[in-house]
């Protein structure tokens, strides 16, 4: 019953009371990262060769009882099984964001499926999963990168939004202690942290300049640089204007330097991703594991782009699955719960008989938007599945892997979006004064 049943029961009386829509939320997150975790270990470099001191498990493995195995390993990992597993996920999720459109409560008969039936959920994703890899070779990972590249653009969007969230969220704390305690202390932490994200970030723009670009050539290398650089000024310069102090007094460089970080990073993995080696020095390193000519398919190891870029996917599936904004034009444009949604005892408080248990908050209405929730882990899992794969593009042998401007010009164009929304949310009191942005 516990794995059946609703998922309160899923708590065992051990954990903390808590809502029935976090342990939900976290449920699936979990069921992402399940799959995540499947997808490195398909990816990991020497795992086809391990499968094949099994006996009887590869093809050629030798038999067991005589009986000789016809699996052939290899469409078992690498690329292939990565695309195949997001696949697999993305279905999974948008299956369930199509079943859960206009839930209003957890009085609909949907909800049950939403917060229960754990068990079963999983037996359709291990299904979907199973049928992912019967599906032929054919052009399927050619047409499939594409439907990735889209999802992981969005993607990269949320966590910007969310970043932005995070950063103004973070100042006014700060700026609020500093007004209620020790004022010197926390203004001082204040100007450390923003002068570590600076100096990190003027750091990883002269590091660019010097492993991306050459005197001659790597045009444009230097133009995406450069341009991303003076952007970042412009924000900076525009988040300590009186006029934007005036309308947002907690607006200032904290936001800005995280802002201008994470747009580095961004700019440094779009640069790994050019295709051209004189400009590209990780390219190289990252197809080398194998020949066009091999029997098998190329797998690649991840760079240190993807290995960042894998933790801040798991910070901010993270932060969909368990927290809340404290603005409320946040929580309205992502549709998270709502910090005081669900707060009260009674039939669905916390507290029963002394009971730990999770209780069902979503009886008036649903504490988050389930389709937008699931919408978010689908395109999650398209974007784990280009950040395993490096961004690189399988030809239909999967023989060759190529780095396409596909992914240089995605990761780019994202980065000028997030600027332009960080610098709408500074701007937006002076050109919409009569609405309420505290």
């Amino acid at each position: 019953s516990c794995l059946c049943g609703s998922a309160p029961c899923l708590l065992c009386g051990c954990c903390p009371s808590t809502k029935n829509s976090t342990i939900s939320r976290l449920l699936f997150t979990i069921f992402l990262f399940l799959g995540t975790l499947v997808s490195i270990i398909m990816i990991i470099p020497g795992v086809e060769k391990e499968l094949h001191k099994l006996p009887g498990f590869c093809e050629g493995s030798g038999s067991v009882l005589g009986v000789q195995t016809n699996v052939d390993c290899s469409s078992f990992l690498g690329h292939k099984a990565v695309y195949r597993m997001g696949f697999a996920m993305a279905a999974f999720f948008c299956l369930f964001a199509v079943l859960m459109v206009c839930v209003r409560s957890s009085k609909d008969p949907r909800a049950a499926l939403q917060n229960g039936f754990w068990f079963f959920k999983f037996l359709v994703l291990v299904g979907i999963t199973v049928g992912a890899f019967y599906i032929p070779d054919g052009t399927f990972t050619s047409v499939w990168f594409y439907f990735g590249v889209v999802g992981s653009f969005l993607f990269i969007l949320i966590q910007l939004v969310l970043l932005i969230d995070v950063a103004h969220s973070w100042s006014q704390r700060w700026l609020r202690n500093a007004g209620e305690g020790s004022a010197r202390g926390w203004y001082a932490a204040l100007c450390a942290v923003t002068f570590i994200f600076y100096a990190a970030s003027i750091a990883a723009v002269v590091l660019l300049y010097v492993y991306y670009t050459k005197p001659e050539g790597c045009t444009e290398g230097k133009a995406f640089i450069s341009i991303n650089l003076i952007l970042c000024l412009i924000v900076s310069v525009v988040s300590i204007l009186p006029k934007i102090q005036e309308a947002q007094p907690h607006s200032g460089l904290l936001q800005a330097s995280l802002i201008t970080l994470y747009t580095i990073f961004v700019t440094w993995s779009a640069l790994a991703n050019v295709p051209t080696q004189l400009c590209n020095p990780t390219l190289l390193l990252r197809n080398s594991t194998g020949s066009a000519t091999a029997p098998e398919p190329l797998t690649t190891w991840w760079d240190a782009p993807s290995i960042v870029g894998l933790v801040i996917f798991i910070l901010c599936t993270l932060f969909i699955s368990l927290r809340s904004s404290d603005h409320p034009q946040v929580n309205k444009l992502m549709l998270t719960e709502e910090s005081g949604a669900g707060s009260g005892a009674g039939p669905g408080g916390p507290e029963e008989g002394g009971v730990r248990r999770a209780y069902d908050n979503e009886q008036d209405g649903v504490a988050y938007n389930y389709t937008f929730f699931h919408l978010c882990l689908l395109l999650a899992s398209l974007y784990i599945m280009m950040t395993l794969t490096n961004w690189y593009r399988p030809d239909e042998s999967l023989q060759v892997l190529r780095s396409p401007w596909t992914a240089v010009w995605v990761k780019i164009s994202s980065s000028w979006a997030g600027l332009l929304l960080y610098l709408w949310t500074l701007v937006a009191p002076l050109v919409l004064p009569d609405r309420d942005f505290s």
